[in-house]
């Protein structure tokens, strides 16, 4: 969750919620070491979220082990960039011989 706050009248900028999620670029990294820590601590679905922008940034998620990924933010800056990272993700299948999304799922291997 996330706050902001507007100087000048002091009052929440996110309404009478006061609160919000918050994602975005920034979040991405801690997002993704989420995603694979619970990738090997549970054995449900997990969706990875969280500056997702580009085939790149959803295949790192399941690489990590997220199960879907979830475009955000990302679609009221680019309408098309879900398109745009499915098409991603179909371009490093096809160069990498993955026949299978499965196949990606959860194969981070640490050094």
């Amino acid at each position: 969750l996330g706050m902001a706050i507007d100087i000048k009248t002091r009052k929440s900028k996110l309404g009478a919620n006061l609160e919000g999620g918050l994602g975005g670029p920034w979040s991405k990294p801690v997002n993704v070491r989420t995603v694979w820590q619970a990738f090997h601590i549970v054995k449900v679905p997990i969706i990875g979220c969280g500056g997702i922008a580009n085939g790149e940034d959803a295949l790192e998620y399941l690489i990590a082990g997220a199960t879907a990924i979830e475009i955000g933010a990302r679609n009221l800056i680019d309408p098309c960039a879900t398109i745009k990272t499915i098409e991603g993700i179909r371009q490093y299948m096809i160069k990498n011989k993955v026949k299978s999304i499965r196949d990606i799922i959860g194969t981070f291997s640490a050094p």
